[in-house]
């Protein structure tokens, strides 16, 4: 298969290997509620998806993200940031010197290559991902996903009005769209395959309404459809007597969408309509009843439908009480909601690794409210004063506004705790182990403030236990059993032995397990 190359592409190529795995530092602060699993954090995003990759690697159902547009606009608004410091700092580290001769478009795929790899890698088997971008790097866009996610998993690019009015001031024609380019990990293939199916759109009553019933059929509303079908068939052209005593025919190089003993099974079971005075060209009657799950998503979004940049902005001010927020193209509630729809269940995990003003996350909650489903986000934005005052606060006002019950925990990315090569530490101290280890246990970040000797924190029922005093020197032995808490709640003990037979484990309600010193290297 054909590839794209570019300047820089060497370097990068392999650079989600070299990240190493840092830990999450919970910002008690910034956060909303408590023991949220839902995840907003501010740091780069190719260091965050790397931290994340030891817990939710395979197990991400849906990723939505609206990277850079790279327009070249010298007035840098958010969305063309590929030139902020922190990017062309980490450009330098990379790429070396020869980073200073990209051109913008070899800085964008320098920039997506590692950060697109990793999200693959999350992304469960049955996982899709949806990409917003315009025509500055659609094409490029679409190579690169080709090389990462396979040519054979594309599934479509969507186009979405983001405008209504049109700019007369337009040097050649009025941009109204942007594209949603759309990727499975896997497709689909049938039974033997098990990859992402795609659900329905639910009807709404302006689809219900196009359904009457002018025959009064006693299984209630139905629309006609065509009968005939443009793949010619030479045994189902056949003609076709109707109640007026009319005979007719397939059009021109078409044939009916069935045989004529079939035809003719339908007509007696009042299936085939012929128009009120029995003349019209057969249609075969789509019963309402037969298509209440829902309907087929077309590949064009209109704003009426899924909200547009008007509709987005609106959202925010209403929110944050400003108009002086720095995004060119936010995007509408809706439009996130429709992507939820068609590709989430009730519990999946949703990742916006460019959240900027946190639409993903008001969207996971919404339709949580709307449909009483679990589903957990995780987003993360790099800019300091977007990650906090507006990704956060834009979430945090929504929950209170319209009184969703999940909150959020906002996470710094803290020191590394692995290596690039998914080996501990040398420093690694008590304190990025029990982190590590609570937030594998729970998904949810420790509680410093809460650590007690070896007693690093509890969810619900089960209390988790850390012994570590050194690599390789850490027994659970008797003695220590006198020290945890005298409850009856699960106790989930971290050590590198244990010496406590099984039937003494069992009588203390405990559950030993090793301390971790590598991780898979992904």
């Amino acid at each position: 298969m054909p590839t794209l190359n570019w300047i820089g592409k060497e370097a990068v190529t392999n650079h989600d290997k070299e990240v190493p795995f840092k830990l999450l530092k919970k910002v008690k602060t910034a956060s909303a509620g408590d023991n949220s699993q839902n995840l907003i954090i501010h740091g780069d995003n190719l260091e965050a998806l790397k931290a994340l990759m030891p817990y939710y690697v395979g197990q991400v159902k849906c990723i939505y993200i609206d990277p850079p547009y790279n327009t070249g606009n010298e007035g840098w608004i958010y969305n063309d940031k590929v030139n902020s410091p922190k990017i062309k700092q980490w450009l330098g580290k990379v790429v070396g010197r020869e980073s200073e001769d990209l051109t913008r478009h070899d800085k964008w795929l320098c920039m997506m290559h590692p950060r697109l790899k990793l999200l693959r890698d999350l992304l469960a088997e049955d996982g899709a991902i949806f990409v917003s971008i315009d025509d500055n790097e659609q094409h490029n866009l679409r190579s690169l996903l080709n090389e990462i996610f396979e040519e054979k998993n594309f599934v479509t690019n969507i186009i979405w009005q983001k405008k209504y009015s049109p700019q007369n001031d337009a040097k050649y024609f009025s941009d109204m769209h942007d594209f949603i380019v759309v990727y499975a990990k896997h497709k689909n293939k049938g039974a033997e395959k098990h990859g992402w199916i795609r659900n329905l759109i639910s009807r709404t009553e302006r689809q219900n309404a196009r359904y009457k019933n002018p025959d009064n059929d006693p299984r209630g509303p139905w629309k006609p459809a065509d009968l005939s079908v443009k793949t010619y068939s030479k045994a189902y052209d056949y003609p076709i007597t109707t109640p007026s005593g009319r005979v007719v025919n397939p059009p021109n190089g078409r044939s009916w969408s069935t045989s004529k003993e079939n035809f003719e099974a339908w007509r007696n079971d009042n299936r085939v309509w012929f128009g009120k005075n029995g003349k019209n060209v057969p249609s075969v009657k789509i019963y309402l009843s037969e298509v209440q799950g829902g309907t087929v998503p077309l590949s064009i979004w209109l704003r009426d439908e899924v909200g547009d940049n008007q509709e987005a902005k609106q959202e925010i001010k209403e929110l944050l009480g400003t108009e002086n927020f720095p995004f060119d193209t936010p995007k509408p509630v809706r439009l996130i909601k429709r992507i939820l729809q068609l590709t989430t269940n009730e519990d999946s995990l949703v990742i916006d690794s460019f959240a900027g003003s946190g639409t993903t996350g008001h969207a996971v909650l919404d339709l949580n409210k709307e449909d009483g489903g679990n589903r957990k986000f995780i987003m993360v934005e790099m800019e300091d004063k977007v990650a906090k005052d507006i990704t956060a606060e834009r979430v945090k006002r929504a929950i209170k506004k319209y009184g969703f019950k999940e909150g959020f925990e906002y996470c710094e990315l803290d020191k590394p705790l692995f290596n690039e090569h998914g080996q501990i530490e040398d420093t690694c101290d008590f304190r990025q182990f029990a982190t590590y280890i609570y937030f594998t246990e729970t998904q949810t970040n420790i509680d410093p403030k809460k650590i007690d000797e070896n007693y690093i924190g509890e969810l619900g029922t089960t209390e988790y236990y850390l012994l570590y005093k050194g690599k390789n020197k850490n027994d659970l032995n008797k003695s220590f059993l006198k020290k945890i808490k005298k409850t009856e709640n699960k106790k989930v003990i971290y050590a590198d032995r244990c010496l406590i037979d099984d039937e003494t484990l069992a009588k203390h309600n405990v559950a030993f397990k090793q301390i971790p010193y590598e991780v898979k290297v992904y």
